[in-house]
């Protein structure tokens, strides 16, 4: 990959020049770090850190740890602190770090395309036991996320999670994170092309790669050779998506700068079909534009998707093609097809087309725990199989079961409070960490979500349309509430008394798939957590009396009146 290109100024109108030296391109030659950040990533690479964890923190302890390791480097070995309790939502944009810093932290485990064996999951179940008061959470990238951990503990779970084949290494950081991946790859009757190949390939040459390992922010990965669309492609920074070309076959349809947070933007498509044996190149070559010409001035444009929006879409793939590529030109391609099921999460008992079966089911809000993990691994090994995945709904699967098998599987799980036959709120229902354990969090979501299944379902038992409800704790969209039925983002608001308490802005319709969109906001329309419930039942029964035969409910709320939607 080119390490150095040349400006791109010339391809684009004039600009009035700023004083402040360009958006910190290093493409243009602006390697001078111009914040805190890009300075303590110049001092020293972070995939350094871990000899530092292994041969000094963990001795010494959390007093021990230099504040740009522990708010910075750390993070590119899947470490954040947790938050401190018994700080409210209220004080979290007040405090300093360190007023908010537990000495405990998130540790979060690589799980590339959701693939796990047995053994690994069972070994993630005992660490959570042992070292992590049992917290084992399930997000919404297909990672496991522990709580709770000492530094002191760090290089032995290291060494328990490498001897099988895991890692934490740029779990989190400025750094190429988990690349996501269909569940059921290799083995869906439907699926267009296995992605695995390409999958491993993209890890082997990016991981712990120090060409890698100092990028604006973080970049997000997905790829998926399944018609029902399963990896969230448009709200990555690079996407590749399985299409059927009339001429050459299957393939991948090639998405850029997709991202949510607090500035919303769907991905594009470069129009460009790849190859299996050339997606590992372009996946480079997309990296790399993003290294070098990614603005690095302000943390709040550092994402991929603020240069895709400046370049567009042919810019970007004529810089890829010329730069990163050698001059080799991209052939045009086709969009993928709409797919044929409402619920892409593969939930329920398929068929596989080696003639077995897989069984999705649903945790409670991706929220599990160690025991519950090792009794998965139990269970999974009793009924013939050695495979488990993780989904992007915080959802597993358990591969390869014979057809006898399959009904006692689905029994047991249930027996667990882990349902293949879910209702729409279990399967629907998201959340982020929330207050709970983070620092940038107002609200409570986790126990919140799980008591919000109970009682929709109590109240609204025959409610079955697909829906998707996601909770999220502040502002950064980790539950991608804007792209859900309804997002809910975390927020004190107050209450009928006057008085401030945790509640949530409420955003309805929002949609991934082919006709993604993001979710309307009604004017002053906010919920206390308290209220919740009774606002969603209001909200679907008008729906359901309202709606059009066949009709979704992001069509609905889209078309719906501001009174209805209150």
């Amino acid at each position: 990959m080119a390490a150095n290109p040349q400006n791109p100024a010339a391809a684009t109108p004039r600009r009035k020049v700023s004083r402040h030296r360009g958006e910190g391109q290093w493409a243009a030659g602006h390697f001078t770090p111009l914040n805190g950040n890009e300075q303590f990533k110049k001092d020293d690479d972070g995939l350094n850190v871990r000899t530092r964890i292994e041969t000094i923190y963990s001795k010494r302890g959390f007093d021990s740890i230099d504040p740009n390791d522990l708010r910075g480097r750390m993070r590119w070995w899947g470490l954040y602190t947790q938050r401190k309790p018994g700080i409210d939502g209220g004080k979290t944009a007040i405090l300093e770090p360190e007023e908010l810093d537990d000495e405990y932290f998130m540790l979060r485990v690589r799980v590339d395309g959701g693939a796990l064996t047995t053994q690994q999951l069972r070994v993630i179940g005992e660490i959570s036991q042992e070292f992590a008061r049992g917290t084992a959470d399930i997000t919404d990238r297909q990672n496991v996320q522990y709580h709770w951990i000492r530094i002191e503990d760090v290089p032995a779970i290291w060494e328990r999670l490498e001897a099988v084949g895991l890692s934490t290494v740029t779990a989190c950081g400025d750094t190429p994170r988990v690349m996501i991946g269909s569940p059921v790859a290799g083995i869906a009757e439907d699926e267009i092309i296995d992605a695995t190949p390409a999958l491993e390939e993209m890890k082997r040459r990016v991981l712990n790669n120090p060409a890698y390992s100092n990028l604006p922010r973080k970049f997000k990965t997905a790829i998926s050779g399944s018609p029902l669309l399963d990896v969230v492609h448009e709200i990555n920074d690079v996407a590749f998506v399985g299409v059927r070309h009339p001429e050459h076959g299957p393939g991948f349809d090639v998405w850029v700068g997709g991202g949510l947070s607090t500035n919303p933007k769907l991905g594009v498509r470069l129009g460009a079909w790849v190859p299996i044996d050339e997606v590992p190149d372009v996946y480079e070559g997309v990296i790399s534009i993003f290294r070098d010409y990614g603005y690095r001035r302000l943390r709040n444009r550092a994402r991929l998707k603020f240069l895709v929006a400046d370049w567009g879409a042919e810019k970007f793939r004529q810089v890829l093609e010329d730069e990163y590529l050698g001059g080799r030109k991209l052939i045009d391609g086709p969009a993928p097809e709409q797919p044929v099921q409402q619920w892409r999460d593969h939930i329920g008992v398929h068929r596989q087309k080696d003639g077995r079966f897989y069984v999705g089911f649903a945790p409670r809000v991706g929220r599990v725990d160690g025991a519950t993990l090792t009794k998965i691994a139990d269970l999974a090994e009793a009924h013939g199989s050695g495979r488990v995945r993780t989904t992007v709904e915080q959802k597993m699967i358990v591969l390869d079961v014979e057809q006898d098998q399959v009904e006692s599987l689905v029994d047991e799980l249930e027996a667990l409070d882990l349902t293949a036959r879910p209702s729409s709120f279990r399967r629907g229902t998201m959340a982020c960490t929330g207050i709970e354990f983070c620092k940038l969090a107002i609200v409570e979501t986790k126990q919140r979500g799980s008591q919000l299944i109970d009682e929709l379902e109590r109240r609204l038992p025959d409610f079955d349309e697909p829906l998707t409800i996601n909770l999220n704790g502040c502002p950064n969209a980790c539950a991608r509430i804007q792209v859900a039925d309804i997002g809910l983002k975390g927020q004190l608001v107050l209450d009928d008394r006057g008085e401030q308490v945790e509640g949530y802005q409420v955003h309805l319709g929002g949609a991934l798939g082919l006709e993604a969109g993001f979710g309307r906001k009604v004017r002053g329309l906010k919920v206390t957590s308290e209220e919740l419930p009774d606002y969603i039942e209001r909200v679907l029964k008008r729906f359901q009396a309202e709606r059009e035969d066949g009709e979704r409910f992001a069509a609905w709320a889209a078309r719906a009146s501001e009174e209805a939607l209150s």
